[in-house]
């Protein structure tokens, strides 16, 4: 199996309290050998999400370190085609959407590759029914 994974998708791996049954079946895939494809930008996004947690206190550098080596065991496939397609199909997708920029690239990914999107914010959510997009997260 296959499918993109958002930041949103991959943060109840490390903050328990955002955890769903959904998100542990997720992650129970990728221990499995699934793939996540993420774009170009997905370790960018969750390094600004942990410096966050950790400036606010919810996490620390040792926990940082210990959650990015586990992600380090599993199948993440970086997107190559993300930047190259920042001004076009995405900036579309993102104006047709109500998008950021950053969402509709995840949006792109998904119908580029004609895989599920796995994300727990609704816009993105809504977003992708739109498009016609699976979701690969039961509920979010």
């Amino acid at each position: 199996m296959s499918f993109v994974l958002d930041c949103s998708a991959t943060l109840p791996w490390i903050f328990g309290d955002e955890a769903t049954e959904a998100t542990d079946q997720l992650l129970d895939t990728l221990q499995k050998g699934a793939q996540a494809w993420v774009p170009a930008l997905w370790h960018l996004e969750l390094a600004n999400v942990l410096i966050g947690a950790q400036r606010r206190g919810r996490i620390d550098q040792a926990g940082i370190e210990a959650f990015l080596s586990h992600l380090a065991n599993y199948a993440i496939m970086v997107d190559g085609e993300t930047i190259p397609r920042a001004w076009t199909k995405t900036l579309d997708l993102a104006v047709l959407h109500g998008l950021s920029a950053y969402d509709a690239a995840y949006l792109e990914l998904a119908l580029r590759r004609d895989l599920p999107l796995a994300t727990k914010d609704k816009t993105l959510i809504d977003a992708s029914r739109r498009a016609g997009i699976r979701l690969a997260l039961d509920s979010a």
